[in-house]
């Protein structure tokens, strides 16, 4: 795809979900699907007719295994945060229907213990995850996310520890 088509191509939208434990850490999972180290923080798609709020609890559930009951909603991104997928990529995922994602944030505080989070879920994201300090974040992200990061964690400085 030339960097033209790509650039007429829409955003897929999405949901990002910030889970802080009672230390202020944030949940980060190695990503399953990438050969060096890509840490990134739950995301998933929003699908037709569904709210975002409710495709951030069900995209939690999916990769993390905590139930919603464990989480309280505290804030979300005023609105939608937008990033492009590198050029080589765009044509192998999605089918090369978007070329980014366009994503609503979550800031959610686990009121769980650690042995409540399950990795090992039906369709694996991750193959390993930690609780990651706010400021250590964006050093370990792929690069085409950084600024999205960069953007929530302004958003939410407030509200972390």
């Amino acid at each position: 795809m030339t960097p033209e088509e790509i650039a007429k191509l829409p955003y897929r939208p999405c949901v990002g979900l910030m889970l802080m434990n009672a230390q202020g850490k944030i949940f980060v999972g190695q990503r399953n699907d990438r050969h060096a180290d890509a840490w990134q923080m739950p995301q998933g798609g929003v699908d037709e007719g569904e709210a975002p709020q409710d495709a951030a609890m069900r995209e939690l559930w999916e990769e993390t295994g905590v139930t919603s009951d464990l989480v309280e909603v505290v804030t979300e991104t005023a609105g939608w945060l937008p990033y492009d997928l590198p050029h080589d990529i765009v044509p192998v995922i999605w089918k090369g229907r978007y070329r980014g994602q366009e994503q609503k944030w979550f800031l959610l505080r686990f009121n769980g213990a650690d042995d409540q989070v399950n990795i090992a879920t039906e369709y694996p994201e991750f193959t390993r995850w930690k609780w990651q300090e706010p400021d250590q974040l964006i050093a370990e992200i792929v690069p085409f996310k950084r600024d999205v990061y960069a953007a929530v964690l302004a958003e939410f400085s407030a509200h972390l520890g």
